[in-house]
């Protein structure tokens, strides 16, 4: 057995290695992945070794038993790769292959950070879409491949997608039980967080669920609909409309809203309102309603500057559709919907029915508020009837 062999076979039998990187293709085959990562995991209380294969367009995984996982790295070695990398909690090993296949071997002092958590705290984070676990609607909209793979290009709708079902997750005990939950989603375009809703409640958990997706634009309608159809989802329907004329239905229980464009999200949250929804979840769009409203001697060194007006009326009129939802009676949280680094408009609204009491002193919060900064809000204009007995 050659030096770099031992090496690998004691880093396994000794359990100390903590991650391995094999680089720098023998050859581009177009088959092999340009980089595979290892290391240690716990599946069923036993070790496991994971390897990562890193390819242009997906990323995926292969968990090998620990008596087969030194053959393995040994054999991907030798086939594929000039360059690896073991970090071991005694020593980092670099192991180079010249151009006729002999081997030089590198030791320095470890750099392994000390994992003093087991195993099972060091695997891919649990989300409610598992990777490797197929989800026929993902697979559909080209997220995730056929074998459950999520492809390398849609990791970031991936997270997005389970961050939201997370945040449905928190508030499923606000819905109603013993009946069909009836559910709308405004303005819900190639509706990848509505497909992802209806296989979370009525796939993996047999929920008994209606839903319906609602959008202006009539090809993206199409599209959702033929898929609702081949994917088997028969109460998920679709449907072209505007939110402010949508009056199908005298009661909803959940109102989804991602992305609606300025007052069209007040709008869908005055729907919700009157349906007296159980739960809110909306995540605006673009707010210009305010911008051309706001005035305050006070904040004219704020307000002078364009780009900060905008932000500042942004995060009003958010602060106004939570206030009046509170006085109405909602619990209202302000939360992050996905990284900033992806999009400005990631603050998700979600409201609960059954909040605060004090809906009077929350009234004259709003008012002073509102007035402080001369505004006239669509959705006080759109919840008038209710509001009527706090003014």
């Amino acid at each position: 057995m050659e030096q770099w062999q031992n090496e690998i076979q004691q880093a396994i039998e000794t359990g100390t290695l903590k991650q391995a990187t094999f680089s720098q293709l023998k050859r581009k085959d177009g088959d092999t992945p340009g980089k595979t990562a290892i290391r240690p995991i716990e599946l069923r209380g036993s070790r496991y070794y994971q390897f990562e294969f890193h390819y242009p367009t997906k990323v995926t995984h292969e968990n090998v038993p620990e008596t087969e996982a030194a053959a393995r790295m040994t054999a991907w070695l030798t086939d594929h790769y000039r360059q690896a990398l073991l970090k071991t909690s005694e020593a980092d090993i670099q192991i180079l292959f010249n151009k006729k296949g002999k081997a030089a071997v590198l030791n320095k002092p470890s750099t392994a950070k000390s994992d003093a958590q087991p195993l099972s705290h060091n695997r891919q984070k649990q989300r409610i879409l598992q990777e490797g676990t197929v989800a026929p609607f993902l697979v559909e909209l080209g997220i995730m491949t056929r074998d459950g793979q999520v492809i390398a290009k849609k990791q970031d709708k991936y997270r997005q997608i389970n961050r939201f079902l997370e945040m449905v997750t928190d508030v499923l005990s606000e819905l109603p039980e013993g009946r069909e939950i009836r559910i709308v989603d405004f303005g819900c375009g190639k509706s990848y967080l509505t497909f992802a809703l209806y296989h979370l409640l009525a796939v993996e958990q047999q929920r008994q669920i209606s839903v319906v997706g609602l959008d202006l634009k009539a090809d993206v309608i199409a599209f959702c609909t033929e898929l609702a159809e081949k994917l088997g989802y028969d109460k998920l329907k679709f449907q072209v409309g505007d939110i402010a004329d949508y009056n199908e239905q005298s009661a909803v229980d959940m109102v989804v809203t991602l992305h609606a464009c300025d007052t069209a999200t007040d709008a869908a949250l005055a729907k919700a309102v009157g349906w007296g929804a159980s739960v809110i979840l909306s995540v605006p769009c673009c707010q210009h309603e305010l911008f051309k409203q706001v005035k305050n001697d006070m904040l004219k060194p704020l307000l002078s500057h364009g780009l900060l007006k905008e932000r500042f009326t942004a995060l009003a009129t958010d602060a106004v559709r939570a206030q009046l939802l509170e006085v109405i009676g909602y619990k209202v949280q302000m939360l992050e919907f996905i990284d900033p680094e992806h999009t400005p408009k990631n603050m998700l609204i979600r409201a609960t029915l059954g909040g605060s009491k004090d809906s009077s002193r929350k009234w004259e919060e709003y008012v002073a508020f509102r007035d402080g900064l001369h505004l006239s809000p669509y959705l006080e204009k759109a919840l008038a009837n209710r509001l009527e007995q706090f003014k």
